[in-house]
């Protein structure tokens, strides 16, 4: 491969060239390495451009920001130092590091440090692919410090570790993940001999943080096809390890004949069919757990089958758990999955009992602005190999969103707020507060809900007199 037109604008760049004469200047050499060259090979946009220097990466750094007059922040227990600046209204961060080697203890991925060159730096790399270098300086070559084969491997789309994979996976047990993670947004093969480093290595991710662990699976979720990962993580064993929940909807039984489908399969087919319609992290997540509960709803009903009753409130219950445990935000953005996995079936049941506004208008009190994400999760739980029964599935949730469309324009149910509250009942009947006060406020929303009273103040304090009559309550004057 050959440095492309893109390479050599970059290096056309005035602060590219102030790195070199930094460089220079110091009689150092510096290294574009990693993800950038990677990237840039792959025809892929990339912002992160690290540096490696074969000399001191804080002094380079405090050289080239008196030449930009750029903001400094020197990292010195890392050894490292960043430059900040504008560039054309664009905010540019430049990280320089020392050329370094490394060596591990068993129980820590923390590595003892010590000045290396960049051979050193590179045999330290993850992978082939992220181990090639690109020397800036003054008579700019197209040629790749490529030691370990990535320019090949590349070609071959395959992800492999410049050294012995089992030392590279069991000094830093995070690599596995990322290997994985690569392969899934990348669309590459593991290569056998670090697939089977993968399997053999797996429990050392014990040493590794529930954060670092929950930002390599998110990205691998965030993948073009995210089940490629998964299968992946399944395949190696890790997934038993970070996330047995998952693991627990494998498989298939079969009783008097009845089988019921693999939920472990069928969830990885509905997260890919979501990832085509969206980006969004949680919305994908939402599709991961949709099913969640039904591994332990799981029962066979003789002559009936096999039923996953209430696996929708099991499941919604089981996602604060999940969160917590593996520290994701446990804020609006799990009430959100929670909420999608509560009510994902909800659709698909309008669809079975002809839809009526009264349901309707029920489902939209309950999902509020989760209607849109909640209706792109039901079509993406369509997956049956019936090409007509999916057609019709289709459809149908389209003349469900369709009459979600027209009720909300005329009922303005999307967050909805009761117009009567407690204290103007209170208020109307001289109450203290007492269990009447929410029953009438409940004989109101039932109302509104059914399509029996219009959804404001006039018919809802209206409705609210008489309750209170039928109760024996007297208007307060």
């Amino acid at each position: 491969m050959k440095l492309e037109d893109n390479i050599e604008d970059v290096l056309k760049r005035k602060y590219i060239r102030q790195i070199v004469k930094s460089a220079e200047e110091l009689d150092i050499r510096v290294f574009i390495i990693g993800g950038w060259v990677r990237d840039m090979l792959l025809h892929r946009e990339s912002t992160d451009m690290d540096f490696v220097v074969e000399g001191s990466g804080i002094a380079l750094a405090e050289n080239l920001s008196q030449r930009l007059k750029a903001k400094l922040t020197v990292f010195k227990n890392f050894g490292t130092a960043m430059v900040k600046f504008n560039d054309n209204d664009d905010s540019i961060e430049l990280e320089f590091v020392g050329a370094r080697k490394e060596s591990y203890r068993r129980n820590s991925r923390k590595p003892i440090i010590e000045d290396g060159s960049l051979q050193d730096d590179q045999d330290r790399r993850d992978f082939t692919i992220n181990a090639m270098a690109i020397e800036l300086k003054s008579e700019q070559t197209d040629s790749i410090i490529d030691p370990f084969g990535g320019l090949d491997d590349l070609d071959n789309r395959i992800i492999k570790t410049p050294l012995d994979p089992d030392i590279t996976f069991s000094d830093d047990p995070l690599r596995m993940l990322r290997a994985i993670r690569f392969a899934s947004q990348l669309n590459f093969t593991i290569e056998e001999e670090t697939f089977k480093a993968l399997e053999r290595n797996k429990d050392r991710l014990e040493i590794i943080s529930t954060e670092r662990i929950t930002s390599e699976l998110n990205k691998i979720i965030l993948s073009p096809e995210p089940s490629y990962g998964f299968n992946l993580l399944d395949e190696t064993g890790i997934l038993d390890i970070i996330f047995p929940e998952l693991v627990a909807l494998k498989g298939v039984k079969t009783i008097e004949g009845k089988s019921h489908k693999d939920n472990f399969y069928h969830t990885l087919e509905v997260l890919d069919n979501i990832s085509l319609h969206t980006n969004n992290l949680y919305l994908r997540w939402a599709a991961i757990l949709h099913d969640i509960g039904k591994a332990s709803t799981k029962r066979f009903v003789k002559g009936f089958g096999w039923t996953f009753h209430g696996h929708e409130f099991i499941g919604s219950k089981m996602v604060p758990d999940i969160f917590n445990r593996m520290k994701l935000p446990m804020n609006e953005k799990m009430r959100f999955v929670q909420n999608l996995v509560r009510l994902h079936l909800r659709p698909i049941s309008l669809i079975e009992n002809h839809v009526t506004d009264s349901a309707i208008r029920r489902l939209l009190f309950e999902a509020s602005n989760d209607i849109e994400a909640l209706m792109t999760l039901c079509h993406a739980d369509i997956t049956s190999k019936n090409e007509r029964k999916v057609k019709k599935f289709h459809r149908n949730f389209e003349l469900v969103q369709i009459k979600l469309i027209e009720l909300e324009e005329k009922d303005k149910l999307r967050n909805w707020q009761p117009p009567i509250d407690g204290d103007e009942i209170m208020k109307t009947f001289n109450l203290t507060p007492c269990r009447a006060i929410g029953d009438i406020k409940n004989t109101i929303r039932e109302a509104i809900l059914d399509g029996k009273i219009d959804n404001n103040y006039e018919a809802a304090h209206q409705l609210m007199i008489e309750e209170g009559k039928k109760l024996g309550f007297v208007v307060n004057d």
